[in-house]
């Protein structure tokens, strides 16, 4: 299904024009497909157990991004984000483990092989695009802040204090890096390589072979984001169980983007009512146009007929 601008929308109801027939009309059968990962999907490999906490990449991402810095808990000094925010697309937190132990995990956008978020945005503002990088695109945006609700992840955030508001969530340094031939900006400083970047065939390859050496070192053996929640470009390792770092537990099953997309069918088809009113309101005025040509044709002849 084809994006519609607000612009687009607004004018297809205001000029009758049956534009929003077709917008209406998506195919429930995609709900049910499988989905599996673009030949060229690229995805990021998160290890737990190299991770120091430095922030190196949350610098690196703020400036790539043009990004303000938050550094309202800092007074103004440093950067300083709690989670992620309209300001903060990647972050490093501490988490704590049921038995005393800690560590570090990156959040970012997770970029579903199925996301929620393109499954729920109502005029396909997030669109699943080349590499399977999961984008945003602001001429389509309506700002219902659907992605937000819709994300199992909680990722997407929205910019509530400016004046024309985004939706912010990492998309891989796309333009300013991958296209230019470059890997993302926080995978490039990491000094542990804690975070690493390439295609997710190799980096599943890779995460698979660390279980095998050093199995000891992750308290599951299997990678997050292999098969939860149908798939993610992002993957994980860690020393802690999943849970414990706030990845929530997502079976292959429960794939948001076709759970979403049931109820953004229903939603959509509550345009049914303006898609009438728009195609009634094109008949009018074309029979109305025919009227008038009709009556100006008679007053002529009517009008030849005094003149005899």
């Amino acid at each position: 299904m084809s994006a519609v601008t607000r612009r687009e929308l607004l004018r297809s109801i205001g000029t009758g024009a049956p534009l929003a027939i077709p917008f209406i009309a998506a195919d429930a059968r995609a709900s049910e497909e499988t989905v599996s990962p673009a030949p060229d999907a690229v995805a990021m490999l998160y290890d737990t157990t190299l991770c120091i906490g430095c922030k190196a990449c949350v610098v690196a991402c703020a400036e790539t991004n043009g990004l303000k810095p938050d550094t309202v808990l800092s007074g103004g000094l440093w950067q300083m984000p709690l989670d992620l925010n309209p300001h903060t697309k990647n972050i490093i937190k501490l988490c704590e483990g049921g038995n005393g132990e800690t560590s570090f995990v990156k959040r970012q956008c997770m970029h579903c092989l199925d996301p929620a978020c393109v499954a729920g945005c109502p005029f396909g503002a997030l669109q699943k695009g080349n590499r399977g990088v999961v984008t945003w695109n602001p001429s389509a945006c309506i700002g219902c802040r659907y992605c937000e609700v819709s994300c199992p992840f909680e990722v997407p955030k929205f910019e509530w204090d400016a004046f024309n508001p985004k939706v912010v969530k990492c998309e891989f340094c796309h333009e300013q890096r991958l296209d230019k031939g470059q890997e993302p900006a926080c995978t490039d400083v990491c000094p542990t390589d804690a975070v690493i970047f390439g295609s997710r065939v190799d980096l599943l390859r890779d995460a698979h072979a660390r279980l095998q050496k050093r199995p000891g070192d992750y308290a599951e053996k299997r990678v997050y984001g292999e098969f939860d929640a149908g798939g993610t470009q992002v993957l994980y390792l860690s020393h802690l169980p999943f849970a414990n770092i706030g990845l929530p537990a997502l079976s292959p099953d429960q794939r948001p983007g076709r759970e979403m997309r049931f109820q953004v069918l229903l939603y959509k088809w509550l345009l049914l009512p303006f898609a009438i009113y728009a195609l009634l309101m094109r008949v009018i005025r074309r029979r109305w146009r025919e009227h008038d040509a009709e009556v100006t044709e008679l007053e002529k002849q009517h009008g030849l007929k005094e003149q005899l």
